[in-house]
């Protein structure tokens, strides 16, 4: 046998063997018949489509109560939790310093007023000279220089009486600037609520000349606000007056309904930024990193009649785009992306066994299941896992 020929052999068996190689491994890839798949019925249930987001509870409203005035705190009256009303005495400051500024003040208007009185009477003298000159004057028995001396003196006196009024009415401006002063060492409440922060104690010494010192703050505890953050990707799907739930940790499977108040409209930025100048509030809210996500403040107010929601509380959100009840679902897992938005690939296990591929329409979902539209009756099996028939 000549060489050429054996080389002709040993390539007719290459290919044969490569050809018998893959038709092995395109049998092993197919489904084996009667093999068991998963599946799952198409059943009615209620649906929603919700958007989900953390929160934390703060009162809708409160103020915080500080001091004008500088001095020691000589009594408090409240306590923290203490219900209160509107202009009930709340602190007592040590009012030392203020009342002898006040007493300074007066007997310097006392002072004052003295010497007005002194200079009303140099001006009775002083016209009484000018009248008495003008008379020897007509009568020429003074010389013109007493008469001018007399009339430079009656309006020296004037003068006097001018300047000591004013003095008067500034010192008197100055004393019930240290009246106020004295009302401040005595703290009253603006506004019905709860004392629901402390910041004081009795003896501590507060200064109020380079910034007003918290003392403690009052709070309505009924409405509540949820500030909620809900991310970039979400925040398009949350509108104002849109229906939402939420709950907290304390109160178990109690649920707490509201709607949007308001969506703010700049996310909240960092801290250690606020300082900064230039930059859009998104890029200062996503910070120096680029990856933190940016989230947006969603409010919303709730009614606290019993006290069960407290500040500072964790909450999980839900708000609420879209709600069907008993409507045909079927698990998300068992459909494949359609050619089109709202519609999806399904595989259906017929009455013989086979498996047919199916476009099905669908609507909501809550991310585990989905609505279906069209396309799909109840009780019908779908099936789960299995590779998708648009692949086989």
């Amino acid at each position: 046998m000549s060489r050429s020929t054996t080389t002709r052999h040993r390539v007719l068996l290459g290919g044969l063997g490569l050809l018998a190689l893959g038709s092995v491994l395109a049998w092993a890839s197919l489904p084996l018949a009667g093999a068991p798949v998963s599946t799952v019925a198409v059943t009615r249930a209620d649906i929603e489509s919700s958007v989900t987001a953390l929160g934390t509870l703060q009162p809708r409203r409160y103020v915080d109560v500080g001091a004008q005035a500088s001095g020691q705190i000589r009594k408090l009256h409240v306590e923290v939790g203490d219900p209160i009303r509107q202009g009930q005495l709340l602190v007592e400051i040590d009012p030392s310093t203020q009342q002898a500024r006040l007493d300074a003040g007066r007997y310097s208007i006392d002072n004052l007023k003295g010497q007005l009185a002194e200079q009303h009477a140099q001006f009775q003298l002083a016209q009484q000279q000018q009248q008495r000159q003008r008379a020897l004057a007509a009568a020429g028995a003074t010389r013109a220089e007493d008469l001018q001396s007399a009339d430079a003196q009656l309006k020296v006196t004037q003068a006097r009486i001018d300047m000591y009024q004013a003095q008067i009415r500034q010192a008197q401006a100055s004393l019930r600037s240290d009246e106020a002063e004295l009302g401040y060492t005595r703290i009253f409440a603006p506004m019905d609520g709860t004392v629901v922060a402390l910041d004081a104690r009795e003896g501590q010494t507060l200064n109020a000349q380079q910034q007003t010192p918290l003392i403690l703050r009052i709070a309505k505890l009924s409405p509540m606000t949820v500030w909620a953050q809900v991310s970039e990707a979400d925040i398009g799907k949350v509108k104002p007056g849109m229906s939402a739930y939420f709950t907290t940790l304390a109160g178990g499977k109690r649920r707490w309904t509201s709607q949007v108040r308001q969506i703010l409209p700049i996310p909240p930025k960092p801290l250690d930024q606020t300082s900064q100048g230039g930059g859009s509030p998104a890029s200062a809210s996503a910070g120096t990193t680029g990856s933190q996500v940016v989230q947006y403040t969603v409010l919303l107010d709730v009614d606290n009649p019993d006290g069960a929601l407290m500040a500072e509380m964790t909450t999980q959100v839900f708000f609420v785009a879209g709600q069907a009840s008993q409507v045909l679902t079927a698990p998300l897992a068992a459909f494949d992306e359609g050619k089109a938005e709202g519609l999806r690939l399904a595989q259906v296990v017929k009455r013989d066994g086979k498996i047919e591929q199916r476009e099905v329409r669908t609507g909501l979902s809550d991310r585990l299941r989905v609505q279906i539209l069209d396309g799909l009756a109840e009780g019908e099996q779908l099936v789960i896992g299995a590779p998708s028939a648009s692949g086989g």
